[in-house]
């Protein structure tokens, strides 16, 4: 081998190094996942003269691929092409865990996949590498190039150690994001128990339940709809919409739409689309809200429900697991709030009722004394005083004991 050889090689090996450094850096630098990727695929672009790049996240709860990055395409087609494993090029890349790379003709290649928002036809070359971390699939990474390209085995392996530095980054922003979501939770969860011990009244202490759970879940709008039991009619108690039409819409009866459902049956119920979803009530306020998925738990004391609460994204979302546990877990502390209010309610209101009454006896009693009228009179008089100045019984019965005792004072 000669030295401009070498020499050549030599270069080659500082630039790869030169090159994983920088990734290094990004990737300790930042613990946003989205901005990793996005600075990734530049690099990964300019390392290997690509015309384009993109990466490919693993969904382990469906089980697909997702776009979360790329260098030249519509950035607001990022979470939106998804393919499953096995599925074109990139799938079975993912499949296998091999690497492809294909010089010239990449569309007429048996298992590549045309998308129409990706201009992918228009690529001649194409390598593709799996992302791997700890034996486990975590995406894929694909350079293209327009015209016919020969990818070198140091090209091949530079994208290859960038896979690697990517699925470790991913690997780390993932245990992050789970961290801090988890510790959000926590938080609301914390915050809902302190409203509920609060002295705040029913309607405050539903708006705060909403406001708070539409921040963890990232909900476009969340609703609690309270259950009217002698009418089987849900209603809504609170939410953080701002559209008179969503706050206006019609009561729903008990098995009705989807949150009638969720009453019915005593579980959470999740739709992808709501404006699709057969049985929704309101396909024509959810486009016009921009609504789109769904999950609706139910309100619960012991085997009593008492109503429901309402998540909606703006997007097609399939939710969690977790997500639904976190929501019946706000629902759950809801409903103890609702209850303990409502009883504490009731307590107050059966107080004022006797109160009010010895009021209007004593009143009665010095109509019938002062006036030599029937007990039946004198509590006549009191209703129909109170009728014509708008006042309650208990105002017009302390306003005459206190004309009498004045009187007798005088």
């Amino acid at each position: 081998m000669d030295i401009t050889t070498l020499k050549s090689e030599l270069q080659q090996k500082e630039e790869e190094l030169r090159i994983l450094r920088q990734i290094a850096r990004i990737i300790s630098s930042s613990l946003d996942l989205d901005e990793i990727l996005r600075q990734i695929v530049e690099i990964a672009a300019s390392a290997s003269g690509a015309d384009s790049c993109l990466i490919y996240l693993f969904d382990y709860e469906n089980e697909e691929l997702v776009l979360r990055a790329s260098k030249n395409p519509d950035p607001r087609i990022l979470g939106r092409i998804k393919l499953r494993i096995g599925e074109g090029i990139t799938g079975w890349v993912a499949r296998e865990k091999k690497v492809v790379a294909i010089p010239r003709g990449a569309r007429e290649d048996r298992r590549f996949k045309f998308f129409h928002n990706l201009p992918e036809d228009r690529f001649e070359a194409f390598l593709s590498v799996p992302i791997i971390a700890r034996d486990e699939l975590i995406g894929v990474i694909n350079v293209q190039h327009e015209g016919e390209h020969q990818h070198t085995p140091s090209e091949i392996n530079l994208l290859s150690a960038i896979a690697e530095y990517v699925g470790s980054a991913i690997e780390n922003a993932r245990l992050y994001e789970e961290t801090r979501k988890k510790a959000i939770q926590l938080d609301l969860l914390s915050q809902i128990s302190q409203t509920i011990v609060s002295n705040r009244y029913l309607k405050e202490m539903l708006q705060l339940i909403v406001t708070m759970t539409a921040q963890v879940m990232g909900s476009k709008i969340c609703s609690i709809m309270l259950l009217d039991e002698k009418k089987q009619e849900l209603f809504i108690g609170a939410t953080q919409s701002l559209s008179d039409e969503y706050i206006n819409k019609p009561n729903l009866k008990v098995g009705q739409s989807i949150s009638g459902r969720v009453v019915k049956e005593k579980r959470p119920i999740t739709v992808l689309d709501v404006t699709k979803e057969l049985g929704y009530m309101y396909p024509q306020i959810a486009k016009r809200e921009g609504i789109v998925s769904m999950l609706t738990v139910p309100m619960m004391i012991k085997d009593r429900v008492i109503g429901v609460i309402n998540s909606y994204t703006s997007h097609e979302h399939i939710f969690t697991d977790e997500e639904i546990k976190v929501l019946q877990a706000v629902a759950n502390q809801a409903a103890v709030a609702i209850e303990s209010t409502n009883l504490t309610q009731e307590i107050l209101a059966a107080k004022e009722a006797l109160e009010t009454r010895k009021l209007v006896e004593r009143a009665k009693g010095f109509l019938m004394q002062e006036l030599s009228l029937t007990e039946d009179h004198a509590y006549k008089i009191i209703h129909r005083k109170a009728m014509d100045l708008r006042k309650t019984m208990r105002e017009v019965a302390e306003a005459i004991i206190l004309s009498f005792e004045v009187r007798k004072k005088s």
